[in-house]
This record gives structure tokens, sequence and C-alpha cells, in this order.
């Protein structure tokens, strides 16, 4: 009986595992949409202005890290609100979340509590896999066999 009941429910966590992908998704989207202009999207000289000067991301040139910020936030939502690579893509942006943290001194309690939750929520993600309602879950069920674990 209890079996059966967890089962139940089961089903049904994969619509709050899908809201928390397209959300998280959407931040990060959003704000790589905010470093880049055009299509296909070239980074601006603010963003790499705002690399250079106000955030102190470790261990690469500010360049690079403007480049790779800015197209890491546009193309890792997508995997994630596809659920495709999820696991890799939650984290991915789980470890992007942190640098942030960590690059941008002047960021008030309340953005460190923003991403605190976010990377809650990619922790949780990277942890538990996409859900049910993802590519990973429909390849994996279309393609390996039964005894593979569920991502």
């Amino acid at each position: 009986m209890i079996k059966s009941f967890i089962l139940f429910l089961e089903r049904f966590v994969s619509i709050p595992d899908l809201a928390l992908r397209l959300w998280v998704a959407w931040v990060f989207f959003k704000s790589g949409l905010t470093k880049v202009t055009g299509f296909p999207p070239v980074v601006t000289d603010t963003t790499k202005f705002l690399f250079q000067y106000e955030y102190k991301v470790p261990l690469l040139p500010y360049e690079a890290a403007a480049y790779l910020g800015s197209y890491s936030e546009l193309i890792l939502p997508i995997f994630l609100a596809l659920g495709l690579g999820g696991r890799w893509a939650a984290g991915a942006l789980f470890v992007f979340n942190i640098v942030a943290v960590v690059s941008y001194p002047s960021l008030n309690a309340a953005g460190v509590a923003q991403h605190q939750l976010w990377g809650l929520i990619l922790l949780y993600l990277f942890v538990r896999g996409p859900g049910k309602l993802s590519f990973d879950h429909f390849i994996r069920w279309r393609h390996m066999p039964d005894n593979i674990p569920n991502p």
C-alpha cells in the first residue's frame, strides 16, 4: 500500500521538476540576453567593460570571461529547460552561479540570497536529474534497457 502510494506521488513530482527547470533556466537566459545584442548574439562592449572593471572573475582574462559567461547563460539554460543533458546543464550552471557570486564583490544581501536559492535548485536538479518530463527521460525510456538507473 505504501509503495503504491509513493509510486502514485512520484508521477506528480515531474511537474515541480519541470517548473523549477523552466524558472531557473529563464532567470539565467534572461541575464544572458542583457549581455549580448543581435542575432547571432554578439557580446556587447558594455559587457566586456563590466568584466574588465566590475566583475573579478578568477583565473580568466576579462574578455574570455565575458564571452564564456555570456554564451554560457544563453546555451546552458536551453539544455536545462529541455532536460537534454539536464544534470550536466544544472551542474555547469551551479558552478557558474558560484563564480558569479565570488566574482561580484558588490553583490548585496538580497542578491546573495537569490543566488543561494538558484544554487539550491540547481543542486537539486543536478542530484535528482531533470525528471520524467525531459528529453533525457524520453531518450532513456526509448533507447536504454530497464536495468540502467533513471537520470
